[in-house]
């Protein structure tokens, strides 16, 4: 992994996973292209099943390229209803996360992979890799932001998907799993309702020998 940029901080990995929170308020100070690329590389060294890698990422940088991403995946309805719009809309980057399950079907298919049994076809894999692999860099990139002094938050797909990628250029096959906003939390954020609820307790979330 190439070396930080100098102005960055490393932070302890537990402490960086014990700080890493959801960020839904942003301002809109731009993020250096260094410090995008730092992520960006840190999510290409994640896990990738077989050395497929085949997952890859779409950066948009600055308020005209994350327009599009927003024009895609949001309505007008939803703008006007939701009260974390204004704060996520300042994010000054966000990062598509794309995997491609073709990928890992031909690579499951090649000699030293085929006695695994899923080169067939998408339906064969009871787990797809893909997905796991998405993930994997995911969490890098949240991990990252955190190492880097910025804020960041996860969002899954709900609507134009197929919009976004025809506007961004994305081949046939590749699918979103999910987007990454990225930026300078403002101090305003929001918490989620979902922080109420408690967490199961740790007895009840890890077990030693069997369940």
């Amino acid at each position: 992994m190439s070396a930080l940029p100098e102005r960055l901080q490393a932070v302890d990995l537990h402490e960086a996973i014990r700080r890493r929170a959801m960020v839904r308020s942003f301002s809109s100070d731009s993020v250096g292209p260094d410090v995008v690329n730092h992520l960006l590389d840190a999510a290409l060294r994640s896990p990738t099943a077989g050395n497929t890698g085949g997952t890859a990422w779409v950066a948009l940088e600055g308020p005209g390229q994350t327009a599009r991403y927003w024009a895609a995946a949001t309505d007008e309805e939803w703008r006007r209803s939701a009260r974390r719009w204004p704060g996520l809309e300042r994010a000054p980057v966000i990062l598509l996360a794309y995997t491609s399950p073709a990928a890992y079907v031909a690579r499951y298919a090649e000699p030293d992979k085929a006695s695994a049994g899923l080169g067939g076809s998408e339906e064969s894999w009871p787990v797809p890799y893909w997905v796991g692999d998405a993930a994997f860099g995911v969490m890098v990139v949240l991990l990252g932001a955190v190492d880097a002094g910025l804020g960041a938050c996860f969002l899954g797909v709900f609507r134009g998907q197929e919009e976004l990628a025809r506007s961004l250029g994305v081949p046939d096959g590749w699918r979103q799993f999910g987007a990454v906003l990225l930026g300078r939390p403002d101090g305003s954020d929001h918490r989620s309702p979902s922080l109420r609820r408690p967490r199961p307790p740790r007895s009840e979330r890890i077990h030693r020998g069997r369940w």
